[in-house]
């Protein structure tokens, strides 16, 4: 069995640890985190499984790469740090393991990676003979292979939509949700996430790959943002007040122009309560979140993915299919040559030994 770390135990750790201890073909080797509060406890507590895991985490990330594990599972956040993220993922590709993380954005597409991210990676790779796999936590499948997958039934295609349609006060990320995105901050306040060119350079890449893979050439990448206020304050589980005439809603594309026309779109419609743009799109059942692709052409193709995990919640169920892409191509990359790969190169396979397994 492949040793394999998680590192970092918030949303997207959470689930690493449970796909990694559900996966046949790995072993939990250990669980670095950050917070002191959280060393020395077991993993199965911190990942929310009733039972123990017999992995204590750990803040020494030395002694664990030490160990050389086969694969890191890097889920700690690169939305605030990442420069840090680079560092620590750079680390364990020098140790030779196989890396899988979402925090590195520009390495969705790592042919247009700037070379300040990607020479770093490489050099580790080669000094230490492990591989990096970089898929978004938005989720990366939703923006690539499975698109690409719905494509290839119909006869023609003339657009290509991505929606993640989400209700931030179910994300247990508060600073990311007020701060990073604006929810709840003033309207004149610019939220970091949106600035202009911060889309593409987080979601371009995947923009880049579906060109790539349907052999189009791209004119450029352009973005569009509309964001909508409270009309009266709301008050959510997670998160507390959001007071009237704050940020309640954005809505955002990031497109990719062939010929002029937009032709590959991921859109985004994000709100921290219902009642806000209650004319943008919904999930269809009126629940908290939703995946939609939409190929417009001959036939019209409409493919809605609704997730859930941790008791019914959608957010934790969008991270767990992130995390069960990355953990699932572990022992794929393993058997693979050392390199960088992007979703194109990563098979998504089915999920051979896991049928009637239940929940760990």
């Amino acid at each position: 069995m492949i040793s394999t770390v998680v590192w970092g135990t918030g949303n997207v750790g959470r689930a690493a640890i449970r796909a990694v201890d559900a996966h046949p073909a790995l072993r939990l080797a250990g669980v670095l985190v950050h917070d002191p509060a959280k060393v020395g406890r077991d993993a199965g507590e911190l990942a929310g499984i009733d039972r123990e895991l017999g992995v204590a985490a750990t803040g020494d990330v030395g002694e664990v790469l030490d160990a050389r594990p086969g694969a890191v599972v890097y889920a700690s956040s690169g939305d605030i740090r990442p420069d840090d993220a680079l560092a620590d993922i750079v680390r364990a590709l020098h140790a030779g393991s196989v890396v899988v993380t979402p925090a590195l954005y520009a390495l969705y597409d790592p042919r247009n990676a700037p070379p300040e991210v990607r020479e770093p990676v490489l050099a580790a790779i080669a000094a230490g003979g492990g591989s990096l796999f970089v898929s978004g936590i938005d989720p990366g499948w939703g923006n690539d292979v499975l698109p690409l997958l719905i494509s290839g039934l119909g006869s023609t295609v003339e657009t290509i939509r991505c929606q993640e349609i989400f209700d931030y006060s179910t994300y247990d990320q508060p600073d990311s949700v007020r701060y990073l995105v604006g929810m709840g901050q003033p309207m004149d306040y610019p939220p970091p996430m949106l600035a202009p060119s911060v889309p593409t350079m987080v979601w371009g890449g995947q923009i880049r790959l579906m060109a790539r893979a349907l052999g189009v050439e791209l004119d450029e990448i352009r973005e569009t943002l509309d964001r909508r206020a409270l009309d009266a304050g709301v008050t959510t589980t997670s998160m507390g007040e959001f007071a009237a005439g704050t940020q309640g809603a954005v809505r955002f594309e990031v497109q990719g122009i062939v010929e002029g026309q937009p032709r590959l779109v991921i859109e985004h419609v994000t709100r921290i309560h219902p009642s806000c743009a209650p004319d943008w799109p919904v999930p269809a059942d009126g629940g908290a979140g939703a995946h939609r692709v939409i190929i417009e052409g001959h036939p019209r193709i409409e493919v809605t993915v609704e997730a859930t995990d941790e008791d019914g919640n959608r957010s934790a169920g969008g991270n767990a299919t992130a995390v069960g892409r990355l953990v699932g191509a572990i022992d794929w990359l393993v058997a693979a040559e050392p390199g960088l790969y992007d979703a194109l190169d990563v098979p998504l396979r089915p999920a051979v030994g896991k049928l009637g397994r239940k929940h760990p």
